[in-house]
């Protein structure tokens, strides 16, 4: 405790002594004025000591965490000044000297960095993410800045001031780096996607299996092994839970799981030929698709599968059922009823019916955003008739905007947590792969390489 403590301060003195009102766990904040794509500069931050070694994975991550944001526009590397502030007291504001002669006008002197260095041409940024790293008491320590740049001083430029611990590492780095721009995304409204999951299927061992990888790719895990067929991922809305189909004992069944600790949780399936689609509400119920009178129907029950009743009753197969994560009462799901498989939504007890893409071509794979009035699908219509693309549409509107075109076949689209980032899988030469990209269509980003990779679910961490 005493070595803990002695880091503490050390670190507050070095702080004081930069001129930083920045104290260990507490955050000084400026106001952001909400707009489209604020612009900020991210220069490299420097490290002491053996705190340097490790900057290279630092900076890559903070970069790649605000420009995979979609919400700022990154100013160039190439654009910055020379002199970089790495604290407060850095920033020496320019003074005026006489004029060398009579008649010029008086000449403006650097002192060092200051704000219009950033705020004007070349970068004309509006705002600055600054610091630097060290070691105290054998931690790695980002000191972290994000000014407005476009106030009149550095006292009144200061959004956000502070102090974030890890280990004196890679996955350290990583961390510290991934903390700060959360605290920086949370100033423009949006929201960090570090520590959510996505699930997917893979067949890279030889067999279907279910497996789970970081947001941005790492950290790829297989969850299951029946060397069998196991597909159809869905995860719980606190992430804590997990359930698939699978054909490990026969007939296509409905599997749940701890995401913690990996363990299987018992669920009762009904006496059917299939128990597909699974997916979680809220209040712990499961929704599926279950057999039933030779057509898929969709059932909901609770969370061990007791007490199970149809929501739907129709000769036609239904499937896919999506429960809104806003109002948790309507359901979008996929339908046969009215000839091909089309998009349609119906309240919580199997009500209020109506169909929501037009009737032309094949619907599949709805997913809800997180606001609960967008929605996305792979649909066969528009560009590339015949072939599966990723759509999405207001629910009030009901304007469909495509997203992919001449990219492969494209399915399997499922929402980001933070609303403003689509996970999808695309066939883009012999392999099927797994995709993310912006809810605008832009900056698309492929995660998986080995076998094929499908059905990508995007969850939440485990709180």
């Amino acid at each position: 405790m005493k070595t803990k403590l002695t880091a503490v301060c050390a670190v507050a003195v070095a702080l004081f002594s930069a001129g930083a009102l920045l104290l260990t766990g507490q955050e000084i904040r400026g106001t952001i004025t909400q707009g489209e794509r604020p612009s900020i500069a991210v220069p490299d931050f420097r490290g002491s000591g053996d705190a340097q070694r490790v900057m290279n994975t630092f900076n890559e991550t903070l970069w790649n965490e605000l420009a995979n944001s979609g919400v700022l526009s990154m100013r160039a590397k190439s654009m910055y000044p020379v002199d970089v502030p790495q604290q407060p007291s850095d920033f020496r504001p320019p003074t005026t000297s006489p004029p060398l002669r009579r008649g010029e006008a008086p000449r403006t002197v650097r002192n060092g960095p200051w704000l219009t260095d950033w705020s004007g041409p070349p970068v004309s940024a509006a705002y600055l993410a600054f610091g630097y790293t060290a070691v105290q008491g054998g931690r790695l320590v980002l000191f972290g800045w994000l000014y407005n740049v476009a106030q009149p001083d550095p006292a009144s430029a200061q959004v956000i001031g502070k102090l974030y611990f890890g280990s004196v590492d890679n996955e350290g780095a990583k961390n510290v780096a991934r903390e700060f721009a959360a605290d920086i995304l949370r100033q423009f409204g949006a929201q960090s996607l570090a520590g959510t999951k996505i699930y997917f299927v893979s067949d890279r061992t030889g067999y279907k299996e279910i497996w789970s990888m970081d947001y941005d790719g790492s950290n790829q895990q297989q969850l299951t092994n029946y060397k069998s067929t196991s597909s159809m991922p869905a995860v719980s809305p606190d992430g804590s839970l997990f359930a698939f189909t699978t054909y490990a004992q026969g007939n296509p069944k409905i599997m749940v799981y701890s995401a913690q600790t990996r363990k299987r949780l018992p669920f009762y399936n009904p006496v059917s030929s299939m128990v597909a689609t699974p997916e979680f509400t809220a209040d712990g119920h499961i929704l599926f698709s279950a057999a039933i009178d030779r057509w898929a129907q969709i059932c909901i029950a609770n969370g061990d599968g007791s007490q199970m009743r149809r929501i739907s009753n129709v000769h036609a197969i239904e499937v896919s059922p999506r429960v809104n994560p806003k109002t948790g009462r309507d359901i979008l799901f996929i339908s046969g009823r009215s000839g091909g498989q089309q998009l349609w939504r119906m309240a919580m007890e199997g009500t209020d019916l109506e169909r929501l893409t037009s009737g032309e071509g094949d619907v599949a794979n709805p997913s809800w955003n997180p606001n609960g009035q967008t929605i996305a699908f792979a649909w066969t219509r528009g560009y590339e008739p015949g072939n599966f693309n990723i759509f999405i549409m207001d629910i009030a509107k009901r304007e469909p905007i495509q997203l992919t075109q001449n990219s492969g076949r494209n399915e399997n689209p499922w929402w980001a947590p933070d609303g403003n980032h689509l996970v999808f899988s695309s066939k883009r030469g012999s392999t099927t792969q797994i995709y993310t990209m912006l809810a605008d269509g832009t900056n698309v980003q492929r995660l998986t390489t080995q076998g094929n990779n499908t059905q990508p679910v995007w969850a939440k961490g485990i709180n």
